[in-house]
């Protein structure tokens, strides 16, 4: 028989590699793939298949999926986890960004599914795994844009899962929480405008892709500070809202452990939410919004 055989996206660091590396500890045949491959060479050295994948490049991805039906045959998981996560009041935020932030987010997983979903309908079985957020369920002032797309990509997941029960395919999503990464202290320049290799603030890594290698947009500019909110990028530099490790953080090789657990199951889960923040968010969307809008304002005194 055949080993398994899975595609992951966005495995230049961070919980891309962590799963890549798990998969392989379990036997499977690994596809990991990142914008640039000389980020996953090492990778490649463990015993993976790399490969070259924008996953905003409709052509890299037909490319890909095809190369793994011409030399596996079958494609039994899809792993959508390449993102990266545009932080900011929305009023600072380019439109341009929300575009950007939406091809990577949405528009790339989208892309990935409908390239894999063909082959996974025809040999009647499958697991696709949308790497999500505790964003994806509760959004907070500053990562309007960033949880947007997790939202946009639950949603997404949920019909989907129901759309492709009847073919044996499953739809699984991963909501972790704040993941112990390399990138907090980037991300903190990123905001403040002072990135060393020139990003510019507001483009910043999640738990995703911790170094956000894969598909980020490496070109940022920077936002519109309008004066209005430097409550709020006082407020990141002091608390690194979002990934990069702090309290309740997590270990991206956690979170490969479910990511591997859900391509393995029979019947895996809709959702799995590793990480105490994590469920502490999922409780929290179950909160009337008045209560959460007081949480936020008591967070801003303080």
């Amino acid at each position: 028989m055949h080993p398994k055989t899975v595609l992951i996206t966005g495995c230049s660091s961070g919980i891309g590699r962590a799963t890549a590396l798990a998969f392989l500890e379990e036997d499977w045949c690994v596809y990991a793939t990142a914008r640039n491959p000389a980020d996953i060479e090492t990778l490649g050295e463990r015993g993976c298949h790399i490969a070259t994948l924008d996953v905003t490049d409709e052509d890299d991805v037909e490319r890909v999926v095809d190369r793994i039906i011409d030399e596996e045959g079958h494609i039994s998981c899809l792993v959508n986890n390449a993102g990266y996560g545009q932080l900011g009041p929305l009023e600072d935020v380019p439109t341009s960004k929300v575009h950007r932030q939406f091809d990577v987010n949405v528009y790339g997983p989208h892309r990935l599914l409908r390239a894999v979903l063909p082959h996974m309908r025809a040999q009647e079985e499958g697991t696709i795994v949308n790497v999500s957020s505790a964003a994806g369920r509760v959004s907070f002032p500053g990562g309007g844009v960033y949880a947007g797309s997790k939202f946009a990509l639950e949603a997404m997941s949920d019909a989907l899962r129901n759309e492709v029960d009847e073919y044996g395919v499953d739809v699984v999503l991963v909501e972790p929480g704040p993941v112990e990464t390399s990138f907090s202290d980037r991300a903190e320049r990123e905001v403040n405008g002072d990135d060393a290799n020139g990003r510019g603030a507001g483009g910043v890594d999640t738990e995703n892709d911790a170094d956000d290698d894969s598909n980020a947009d490496n070109g940022i500019s920077g936002l519109d500070r309008s004066g209005a909110y430097e409550s709020f990028y006082e407020l990141f530099s002091e608390t690194q809202l979002i990934g990069g490790g702090g309290l309740g953080a997590i270990s991206a090789e956690r979170v490969a452990e479910d990511i591997v657990d859900a391509a393995s199951s029979t019947k895996p889960p809709a959702r799995y939410v590793p990480g105490t923040v994590a469920r502490v968010a999922t409780l929290a969307r179950h909160l009337p919004a008045r209560w959460l809008d007081t949480g936020y304002r008591f967070l801003r005194k303080l």
